[in-house]
């Protein structure tokens, strides 16, 4: 495990790699992204963003979602994987935000969560890019970021990953460097082919540091 100089080293270097880390995923609104981010499980964000491009020129309320029949909101997000689960639980959500919220997004984390399709990660997404609530979302990125560096262990659950990295990276940091480690784990340390070899943080990850040695044994072999 990282000791804090050493995350604060890692983190500072990441933030110079990517310095406008951000959202990608297009919204204009707290429903938008709440929306969104409900379709992003298990689906890339540039997926989403070009379904959501004509989706949201179409729905831009609540009302808009629940009005129409259930099979004609599949059709309009059927090339996004779980289509017909995710068509559901949008027009259930929609039907809460109405009947409980006067059609609004609330902005508490514990409302949110009993949402349908909304879970603890896509709750922290929405309180802390929508509302500007400090949050730290753990997604795939991030928990294999985080546990190849050693800022948390191989068998932490992702609750485990985002109570280590909330406790170890200040408060105000939290949102903007769960964007980071977005960027670092989509673009550079990636699930199957990570840059190790060009990496500013290799140093200190005991995953790269790995792969490199037995990259350096395999060239050996080859060698002789």
């Amino acid at each position: 495990m990282l000791n804090q100089t050493q995350i604060n080293e890692v983190m500072d270097r990441i933030a110079a790699m990517f310095p406008d880390a951000h959202c990608e995923l297009n919204h204009a609104n707290p429903l938008e992204l709440t929306i969104a981010v409900v379709l992003s499980a298990q689906c890339t964000d540039q997926k989403v963003n070009q379904v959501t491009a004509k989706l949201f020129q179409k729905y831009k309320s609540p009302q808009d979602y629940i009005s129409v029949p259930l099979s004609e909101l599949e059709q309009d997000i059927r090339s996004i994987g779980l289509y017909r689960s995710k068509a559901k639980n949008i027009q259930q959500l929609c039907r809460i935000l109405i009947d409980q919220y006067d059609g609004e997004v609330p902005r508490e984390h514990e409302k949110l969560v009993e949402l349908p399709g909304v879970g603890r990660k896509t709750a922290n997404v929405v309180i802390s890019n929508a509302f500007g609530v400090p949050a730290f979302a753990v997604d795939t990125h991030v928990e294999r970021v985080s546990k190849r560096l050693g800022m948390a262990n191989w068998k932490d659950t992702v609750l485990e990953v985002e109570k280590k990295l909330m406790r170890r990276i200040p408060r105000e940091e939290w949102t903007i460097s769960h964007h980071r480690l977005i960027f670092f784990g989509r673009y550079h340390c990636k699930a199957q082919n990570p840059n190790c070899s060009e990496c500013p943080v290799l140093e200190f990850c005991r995953e790269g540091k790995k792969r490199m040695k037995k990259l350096e044994m395999v060239n050996t072999k080859k060698i002789r």
